[in-house]
């Protein structure tokens, strides 16, 4: 019985590493396939729970680092944050209740909101604070330079 469990958690944890894009649960399947070793050796369970542990967490120390740094390391910068601390015009009044809200900045219109929720009406000049998906995060350049 207990060797069953193992082959289902080694095949388990297989398929969950080829569902995902990142490594996510080898270390696990290769603690199960240990553990499952050691059940086919007559190992009694506390062993195999040990082997399982032991393994999955050694092996998760020594190659996750590397696995940090060479896998999915492919980011590609976009310099949008460069209009982080950049003035820009409101657009479109920036109203929270309505969903409404564009202002131009460093060229480009972008989807605006203010982080208390007021209002900004069309015109004003706003200075951006931070990028939160594809909309900035702005306040009144007034409040901005008071702060």
């Amino acid at each position: 019985m207990q060797v069953i469990f193992w082959a289902v958690a080694v095949v388990a944890f297989v398929i969950l590493e080829l569902a995902t894009v990142g490594l996510a649960s080898i270390w696990f399947a290769l603690g199960a396939l240990c553990a499952l070793i050691a059940a086919l050796l007559g190992a009694p369970l506390w062993l195999q729970i040990v082997w399982f542990a032991l393994i999955s967490v050694v092996t998760l120390l020594l190659t996750r680092p590397l696995a940090k740094k060479y896998i999915n390391n492919k980011t590609m910068a976009t310099n949008a944050d460069r209009v982080i601390g950049r003035k820009a015009v409101v657009k479109e009044r920036i109203d929270e209740l309505a969903g409404t809200g564009a202002v131009l900045a460093d060229g480009k219109m972008w989807s605006a909101r203010t982080p208390d929720g007021a209002t900004v009406e069309p015109g004003a000049i706003v200075t951006v604070l931070e990028i939160r998906g594809v909309k900035l995060i702005v306040e009144p350049a007034d409040k901005a330079a008071e702060a």
